[in-house]
Formats: structure tokens, sequence, C-alpha cells
């Protein structure tokens, strides 16, 4: 069953220059601001892949989705007083006159992982806001934040306990953004382990009365995989309907126009594909 959910060819919109040979995007957010500017902010880091060596979070800006993009300075760089490790996975919203940007900043317990928060008015200079919002296992990482009705929910890839078991997304409500309730469970999936699964990189969207999560990699490292619920809060594995060969998928809304993005480790850069459900999704413009 695959409920007409497809993807158009990729091609490729960035891919970051910087020295010391190629450099790779992996989880990355995308997001316009209010005079049409589109921003991308994204892990980075010099091939080959080093996970806890990714301190930057690379930032471009295109006037158009499909590019040219253009390479700035690094949003965020890691604030090892701060007790920052590395940095994973940012995802911005605009809420009010300003962009809230939440992230994974490690710490020296891998068992309790910090997801942290920084403010921007105009998406090129950030500040961190002083405290971790909250901690959580040694896979809690990848945030996304949705406005669900009178509330923000926040999804988050992690496993059963901290120190590991099955593979979840996990999420969390708040109604400010800066305080946020207990830990819930809207996807537990039958593998196990620790460090990388396959609920990596989650992504929630709302077509009518049917929600559709995304998360990945799967059944390999780049393959996103989509599951239709009934509720934003509870899907299970049998509810399974599409497969994209992408990476670390983030959906994005240009014009009525859906699109899904591709990146990761050896990929050469963020890459771009029209995404095709049976009909619109209720998703607005990014950023908008």
């Amino acid at each position: 069953m695959t409920r007409g959910i497809t993807a158009g060819r990729f091609r490729r919109i960035f891919e970051p220059e910087r020295a010391g040979g190629r450099w790779y995007v992996n989880d990355h957010t995308v997001i316009r601001d209010a005079a049409g500017l589109w921003h991308l902010f994204g892990i980075t880091h010099r091939e080959p892949a080093n996970p806890f060596d990714e301190t930057v979070f690379a930032h471009a800006t295109a006037k158009r989705l499909s590019g040219p993009w253009a390479q700035r300075i690094p949003a965020l760089t890691v604030d090892r007083e701060r007790g920052e490790t590395h940095l994973w996975a940012p995802f911005v919203v605009r809420h009010d006159d300003r962009y809230v940007m939440f992230y994974d900043s490690g710490g020296p317990d891998r068992t309790a992982t910090a997801m942290r928060l920084a403010t921007s008015t105009d998406l090129f200079t950030w500040t961190r806001h002083p405290e971790p919002l909250f901690r959580d296992g040694y896979d809690a990482r990848d945030p996304m934040v949705l406005r669900i009705g009178g509330e923000w929910v926040m999804y988050y890839c992690a496993t059963a306990s901290p120190a590991g078991g099955h593979h979840v997304v996990a999420y969390r409500t708040s109604t400010d953004l800066l305080h946020w309730g207990e830990r819930r469970i809207a996807y537990t999936d039958p593998a196990a382990g620790t460090e990388a699964g396959p609920t990596e990189s989650p992504f929630v969207l709302r077509d009518g009365n049917d929600w559709y999560l995304f998360i990945g990699p799967r059944p390999d490292y780049t393959g996103t995989e989509i599951f239709h619920g009934d509720s934003p809060f509870h899907f299970r594995p049998a509810d399974r309907v599409a497969h994209i060969p992408a990476h670390a998928a983030e959906v994005v809304c240009d014009g009525g126009q859906y699109w899904i993005t591709h990146a990761g480790w050896g990929q050469r850069g963020v890459w771009l594909a029209p995404l095709r459900f049976p009909r619109a999704v209720d998703l607005p413009d990014s950023g908008v």
C-alpha cells in the first residue's frame, strides 16, 4: 500500500566548499525568512564521516529553493564551556518575531545528551539559551518541532532506555518552546540496539485526517520509510506505506509544491526532489 506517495528525480542543490578536502552535510533543516530568502542549516564535516567531531552547523542561502545556494559563515560552532561536545541535527521554526533552532549538543555523559535551543531575529546571528531544554538518552537527537492544536510538539529519535533497547520516536509537548513535558512514545521499532538506528530524522506532517511519519535510514543508509497514522502520536511498524531513496529527509513546501531532501555521509551535499501525494497535504509553506 503506497497511498500514492512518490518522489521524482533528485538533483543536487548545495555542496559545501571548505578547506581540507570534500565536506558533507548530514541532518539539516530548510526555512524561508519573512523576506522570502531560503536558509539551509545542517551538520557538516570533512569526509570521511566522524560524527563525534561534528562541531559546526553549515549555513547557506538562496532566493529560490532550487538554488543557486550561497555558502555563509557557520551558524553555530560547538561551545565547550557550555558542555557541548558536538552539534547535531538542527531544526528551525519561526515563532512570533524570532526564529528558534533546536539541536542536540551531546555532553560528557552519553546516557544524558542535552537538547538545546538558540534564537535569532534574522537567521544569521544566533543566541543560545543558557541551559539545556532537557536531557535524554544517548540516542536522543534529531529534533523536529510542529505546532499541533494549541501546543508545540517535539519529535526526536531515541531508544527505549538511556542504555539502549528498541529504537523509538519520542515526543514532548510545550506551550512556550522552552518548557517541555515528559517523554512519550509515538513509534516503537522492532529493532533494538544503541547508537545509529532506524528511527532517525523523524518528520511528521498531516494530510486531512491522516498523519505521516518519515524515518530512516531504512533499510539502508539512503532509505526513508513513511508510516501512516490516524493520530500524530501513534504509528505502528505495520503502518508503513512508502519508501523514498533519501537519507536525513526533510519535507519542504514551496508555493504549493512539496519537496523532499536527501543528504548524508558520502552524498556530496544536499539534494532535492519533488514529493507527490495523492492529494495536497496540510503543511504550510516552509517558514511562512
